[in-house]
């Protein structure tokens, strides 16, 4: 399948969230993720389904003052 993940095209069998972050190396990073523009909590990953054409992007907290 052909996703968009961070503005950049990748390739992928993984079917949802969960697997590919995965995947990607993000493992149990602490991470917010949206998937087309829509937030998806960490706690949906797994059931988060992805389809061809997806745009996922992932977004580690900064901490600053």
């Amino acid at each position: 399948m052909n996703l968009t993940l961070n503005g950049e095209a990748i390739i992928t069998k993984t079917s949802n969230l969960a697997a590919l972050l995965e995947e990607q190396g993000y493992g149990e990073a602490k991470v917010a993720t949206a998937v087309n523009g829509a937030l998806a909590p960490a706690s949906f990953r797994g059931e988060t389904q992805l389809k061809d054409g997806d745009a996922i992007e992932v977004v580690a907290p900064m901490q600053g003052g």
